[in-house]
């Protein structure tokens, strides 16, 4: 993985009629298990959703995650609640996009920490009481997209101080 992985990978909310293969799904998991976490506590686990009815159930459930019922997968991310559980869970969300990327998939992230719609989520997927979702990321073959333009470098970039 260079940095030209990292530049290629955009967000997909349009996906291919096409179910992801259960190894490519279990390579991305394994590959987020080598993701930073504070103090190492790895407070993370997954929960892959390819069945269709569940894939709809969740999307009906999110803000603007509608289209996680058309994509391949999702991947719900939960986190045992540690005083890190929101930059652990972020940074193996992160590698989960990463990871989708590399083996030619496209990949979505839909928020879920601090949404209205965590706890009916966490009953639907079985999550116990004491783990929060901190993302949902739709997976797939992508459809058609467009994607949107980064800011220059010179826009962003400060040297020594803001």
């Amino acid at each position: 993985m260079g940095l030209e992985l990292l530049k290629k990978r955009v967000s997909v909310r349009q996906y291919q009629a096409r179910p992801v293969e259960r190894e490519k799904l279990e390579a991305i998991i394994d590959t987020v298990r080598w993701a930073p976490s504070a103090r190492n506590e790895q407070p993370w686990e997954f929960v892959v959703i390819t069945e269709e009815g569940k894939k709809a159930e969740i999307a009906a459930l999110t803000d603007y995650g509608r289209f996680i019922a058309e994509a391949g997968a999702c991947i719900a991310v939960f986190c045992r609640e540690t005083k890190y559980y929101l930059e652990d869970g972020s940074a193996a969300t992160t590698y989960i996009l990463l990871a989708a990327t590399e083996l030619g998939l496209g990949s979505c992230w839909i928020a879920g920490d601090k949404k209205g719609y965590t706890e009916e989520i966490r009953k639907a997927l079985g999550a116990p009481p004491e783990f929060k979702l901190v993302s949902l990321v739709a997976l797939g073959y992508p459809g058609e997209h467009q994607p949107k333009p980064k800011r220059e470098l010179h826009t962003l970039l400060h040297w020594e101080k803001f």
